[in-house]
């Protein structure tokens, strides 16, 4: 049986990975958003968007892996998770109604996934109880 302070320490471990591959990912997709790379640009063209959403989103990522890495602020990382839960769910649905395949989904799936498990797993000094 585990002690709470090694469940507290595996919980930290799982924190910290599943947050590190957010940020890296929120991070990238928002570098590719603000650059307006050639194959974002054609796949926000093709799901109907507007390309001023791209620099929106890409500014929104960056303030949203800040406000998850700084320490503190419980309500600002709440809405941080909850802006990264909004954007891939979206993105997924978005692909899904254009009868995108799982390959152009898979990146939102698997940043929507990350998110859920790093807010889920984050320490008790970042929520809001």
């Amino acid at each position: 049986m585990k002690t709470p302070t090694q469940f507290r320490k595996r919980t930290t471990i799982i924190y910290w990975i599943f947050t590190a591959w957010l940020s890296l990912g929120m991070l990238s997709t928002a570098a590719v958003q603000l650059l307006k790379n050639k194959d974002e640009v054609e796949n926000f063209t093709h799901l109907g968007y507007p390309l001023y959403l791209m620099t929106l989103i890409g500014i929104w990522k960056i303030l949203g892996v800040i406000a998850i890495l700084i320490p503190k602020t419980p309500l600002l990382k709440e809405w941080a998770y909850a802006g990264f839960f909004f954007v891939m769910s979206g993105a997924i649905i978005s692909h899904i109604a254009s009868d995108h395949n799982l390959s152009k989904i898979f990146a939102s799936l698997l940043l929507l996934v990350l998110t859920i498990i790093s807010w889920y797993f984050r320490p008790a000094e970042r929520k809001m109880i």
